[in-house]
């Protein structure tokens, strides 16, 4: 399947009510793909710089409507969650998006398809198309329909950064490894125990933290090891 068809079957299967197929090409275009054809401006910084606020404006007007006992604090520290990138990393792993992104060779060779800060921008860019596209209340279900397991658990109160999960995603992507955690330490009385674990990658050790739960502990591993190996 040619590139346009396979924008086509992911618009599809996305249920979006696409008018203009070529904002929707543009917003998958890196801009090392259009440099080096000479494409000018036709990648998708523009419509990331859109889709950043028109993003912002739905997630705000969200927590607005459905969380009206919540203060101006606790809104803006929710919207931050999720509007940020591993959010939006999350969102682009789970629709495979890094498979349709027009990248230049020197991207494809650095791993730019599963680099997070560049999924992450995407996902803004496709959300800035489709508001140019079709407007912002057709844009708005959309958006809603992308973040529909993070506002459920939101909705459960059960919304934490899970950085297990994005991380087995972005290595299993990136180096078709999945990471393995352990316990090294433990340490307290039982009653206030508190663990030390590490993540490992390929025999290699590349997180560790602290919790005082095992869980707990593996979670901040896995974000210590988020923070240093994704671009």
């Amino acid at each position: 399947m040619n590139w346009p068809g396979k924008i086509v079957r992911l618009l599809s299967d996305l249920g979006w009510p696409v008018a203009d197929r070529k904002l929707y090409e543009q917003a998958l275009t890196h801009s090392s793909y259009a440099h080096e054809r000479g494409y000018r401006r036709l990648h998708n910084e523009r419509l990331e710089f859109l889709g950043d606020a028109v993003l912002e404006l739905i997630i705000s007007d969200y927590l607005y409507e459905v969380y009206s006992h919540f203060q101006e604090g606790k809104l803006t520290k929710l919207r931050a969650e999720l509007v940020c990138e591993a959010s939006l990393a999350r969102i682009a792993f789970t629709l495979n998006l890094g498979e349709y992104i027009r990248l230049g060779k020197g991207e494809i060779v650095g791993g730019g398809a599963t680099r997070p800060s560049l999924l992450a921008d995407a996902v803004e860019a496709m959300i800035g198309a489709l508001y140019l596209d079709v407007g912002l209340e057709k844009c708005r279900q959309s958006v809603i329909d992308l973040y529909q397991q993070i506002l459920f658990e939101l909705k459960e109160g059960v919304l934490r950064r899970d950085y297990k999960t994005l991380l087995q995603e972005f290595t299993q992507a990136r180096f078709a490894f999945t990471p393995v955690y352990r316990i090294i330490k433990e340490s307290g009385p039982d009653h206030q125990k508190t663990f030390e674990a590490e993540v490992i990658l390929e025999n290699d050790t590349i997180g560790s933290g602290w919790g005082c739960s095992k869980k707990e502990a593996e979670q901040a591993a896995a974000r210590e090891a988020w923070n240093r190996i994704t671009p």
